[in-house]
C-alpha cells in the first residue's frame, strides 16, 4: 500500500460528507486519528510518519479529514464547525466502521475535537492522545481573529500579526478552502470545561512540545485529571511536534500499556 496517499473513504454525518483513510492492520485495534486546523488526515498523520509507526505496531489505522479540511465538504458557514459538531463526526466513523470503543488521537484542534468526543460519548473511546493541546484547552488559546483576518485577504503579503502569517502560510501550502477556514477558527475554540473533564475516567496522554508557545502546559491539565499522564516534546514548537520521534514513541508506550490494562 502506497502509505503517500491513501484512498478516500466516505460517509455521511449529518448534511456534511467526509473523507476518511484507513490503513494498517484490519484485524488490530483501532486508532482514530483527528488532525488539526487547517491541516489534513495526510499532512497531519501520514506524511510525519505516524500511519506507517502504528500500522507496523499491529494497529487498525483510521484518519479522518474534519469538515472544512481536506477532502471532507467544505461549509462555510460558522455554525457548521462547533466542536460538538465535529465531535459528532468522528463519533459517527466510529459507529460507522463498528470500531469502538477505539484510541482516539487528536493534535491541536483535533486533540479539542478528541476531548468533547471522549466526553460526550465515552462509550465509544478506549483512550484519548491530546497532542499539541494541553491547558489551552480549558484556558483558552489566545485571540484566533487574527488568523481569521490573515485568511481572508487576498495575499500573505498583507498579513503582519505573527500568527496569522503561520496560519496562512500553511493554508496556502495545503491549497485549503481560506472561507471555511475562516469560519471554522471563529466557532471551533469552545473551552473544555474542567470539572466534566476533571471526572472524566479514560485513560489520556498530553504531549505539548517544550517551544509550544500555543498550546498551554501538558502538566497542569494532567493533574485536572484522573488517569492522564504529561508527555515533554523535547525542543519542538507547535508545528515541529507532530512528527517528532520521542512523541511517538511516547504514544506506542501509552497505547501498549492501556492494551495491557497497565495505565
Amino acid at each position: 500500500m502506497n502509505l503517500d496517499r491513501l484512498q478516500a473513504n466516505r460517509f455521511t454525518s449529518g448534511d456534511v460528507e467526509l473523507a476518511f483513510y484507513e490503513a494498517g492492520n484490519p484485524e488490530g485495534l483501532p486508532v482514530l486519528l483527528i488532525h488539526g486546523f487547517a491541516s489534513t488526515a495526510h499532512v497531519n498523520w501520514v506524511f510525519p510518519g505516524w500511519v506507517k509507526t502504528l500500522g507496523e505496531a499491529g494497529y487498525r489505522v483510521i484518519a479522518i479529514d474534519n469538515r472544512g479540511h481536506g477532502q471532507s465538504d467544505k461549509p462555510h458557514d460558522p455554525e457548521a464547525y462547533h466542536p460538538e459538531s465535529m465531535a459528532a463526526d468522528a463519533a459517527g466513523l466510529i459507529e460507522e466502521l463498528n470500531i469502538g470503543p477505539a484510541h482516539v488521537m487528536g493534535y491541536s484542534m483535533g486533540a479539542r475535537i478528541t476531548a468533547f468526543l471522549a466526553l460526550s460519548r465515552p462509550e465509544l473511546v478506549r483512550s484519548v492522545v491530546f497532542g499539541g493541546l494541553g491547558m489551552g484547552m480549558i484556558d483558552g488559546v489566545g485571540d484566533w481573529d487574527a488568523i481569521a483576518e490573515a485568511l481572508l485577504v487576498a495575499s500573505l503579503d498583507e498579513v503582519s500579526d505573527e500568527r496569522g502569517r503561520m496560519f496562512r502560510a500553511f493554508a496556502d501550502q495545503t491549497k485549503s478552502d481560506r472561507l471555511a477556514l475562516a469560519a471554522c477558527i471563529r466557532t471551533s475554540r469552545t473551552l473544555v470545561n474542567p470539572e466534566e473533564i476533571g471526572r472524566a475516567d479514560f485513560p489520556a496522554l498530553i504531549g505539548v512540545g517544550t517551544r509550544d508557545d500555543i498550546a498551554g502546559s501538558a502538566q497542569e491539565l494532567a493533574s485536572l485529571m484522573r488517569r492522564a499522564r504529561a508527555l515533554d516534546i523535547p525542543n519542538r514548537d507547535h508545528m515541529l511536534s507532530v512528527g517528532d520521534k520521542v512523541f511517538k514513541a511516547g504514544v506506542l508506550d501509552f497505547l501498549a500499556q492501556v492494551d495491557a490494562g497497565e495505565f
